[in-house]
């Protein structure tokens, strides 16, 4: 029997990926560097721009690729096994894409000219995540102040704005109080002017290269054609919270899924380097301690990445499941975010003390997938949105 898992049973596409094993390899011998310097990485980016990447969602018959969410989905592992940092900043260049293609496809065309400008090379970003506003996209601290022409003029701090260095396109969303009785939530997209200031506050245990600094607007402009949706404040069956809520999610799970990936593959390396002097110098392999513990990382990786087909295809498919989507999503997320977790885990255990050193690409790894808690939905919602799904809501 094999010592390790087939590279079928989580995506192999290297023959016809949009990233192949060359571009990978390179990715990843400067993942750690970005790491180390806390820098972003502008060349995985170049090279990812240049070979399709950004528009993998963008129709042919505009320019794109035609990839649907599922295939998309298998990329983003792929991509993360080499630099999960590279593979999670451009996940929200990738959700914003994927929303516009979620409408299309159901006949919504209205944000449709982010494919087209995607093609075109402009790199989206995501503006949305706010501190303390556990309401996600029902609620937002931001003020949005209309405009004579129809615009809006947007006022509070985002956090977490992956790809701060380079965007050109920030979307975006605040509350207009001009009714106190029928408050909006206002969605557009930002280019860079003086209203909107990146700062330099990317620091972290985890995810360093994603440079997901902290953005300050203040009175930034959004023309009325930037202006997208103006839903009331509170829940909403609009497709472009379904849109949004599903790519971020089915994307985030891809993600953390390609790091347990390659944590998996580093502890079957690690296995076969490392030898036992008690053993007489038999390989690690062979301790039946240890195998236990790989089995049992390959145990809890290899049923995620079927998930994310599924629940990938379902979109692409456009199946109908009403309110059933929400906890079917935030249970994917958390599964795959979970299980990362405790595969790196077991393969820290098994590569031993040597996985500690600041050059360890799986102390990378241990540190990165910490990130994963801190996306939406986290496990508190999730388990408050699948609680109501089972048992309904608490009466108030």
């Amino acid at each position: 029997m094999s010592e390790t898992l087939p590279a079928g049973a989580v995506g192999d596409v290297a023959a016809e990926s949009v990233a192949d094993d060359a571009l990978l390899a390179r990715i990843r011998s400067r993942a750690a560097v970005h790491d180390r310097e806390n820098t972003f990485p502008h060349d995985d980016l170049r090279e990812l721009r240049e070979a399709g990447y950004l528009r993998m969602f963008a129709p042919v018959d505009r320019g794109g690729l035609g990839f649907g969410l599922e295939r998309v989905a298998r990329e983003q592992t792929r991509l993360a096994t080499a630099a999960p940092a590279t593979a999670l900043a451009l996940n929200m260049h990738l959700v914003w894409t994927g929303t516009a293609k979620v409408l299309l496809d159901r006949g919504d065309d209205s944000l449709a000219w982010v494919l087209d400008d995607a093609v075109a090379g402009e790199v989206f970003a995501f503006g949305n995540s706010e501190a303390g506003n556990d309401l996600v996209l029902f609620g937002s601290r931001t003020a949005a102040k209309p405009q004579p022409d129809g615009g809006y003029a947007f006022t509070g701090t985002k956090i977490f704005t992956s790809l701060s260095p380079v965007w050109t396109r920030l979307g975006v969303f605040g509350r207009d109080d001009t009714d106190p009785e029928a408050p909006l939530l206002v969605h557009a997209f930002l280019e860079r002017q003086p209203g909107v200031e990146t700062l330099s506050d990317w620091d972290t245990l985890a995810m360093r290269a994603s440079q997901s600094n902290t953005t300050i607007l203040t009175d930034a402009v959004a023309p009325a054609s930037r202006v997208f949706r103006r839903l009331p404040a509170g829940p909403s069956a609009d497709p472009l919270i379904f849109g949004i809520f599903a790519n971020f999610e089915v994307l985030v799970a891809a993600v953390y899924t390609g790091l347990s990936q390659r944590a998996l593959e580093l502890a079957v390396e690690a296995a076969h380097r490392r030898t036992s002097l008690k053993a007489n110098g038999r390989p690690y392999a062979h301790d039946p301690d240890i195998r236990w513990r790989i089995a049992s990382a390959g145990i809890q990786h290899d049923g995620i990445p079927p998930q994310i087909a599924t629940l990938a295809r379902a979109v692409d498919a456009l199946e109908n499941r009403g309110a059933a989507w929400f906890p079917a999503l935030v249970g994917l997320k958390v599964r795959a975010t979970e299980s990362a977790r405790v595969v790196v885990d077991h393969a820290l255990r098994v590569s031993g003390g040597s996985a500690i050193a600041s050059s360890s690409e799986l102390g990378r790894l241990y540190r990165d997938v910490i990130a994963g808690l801190f996306h939406p939905s986290d496990d508190e919602s999730a388990h408050s949105t699948v609680a109501n799904a089972l048992l309904g809501p608490v009466p108030e």
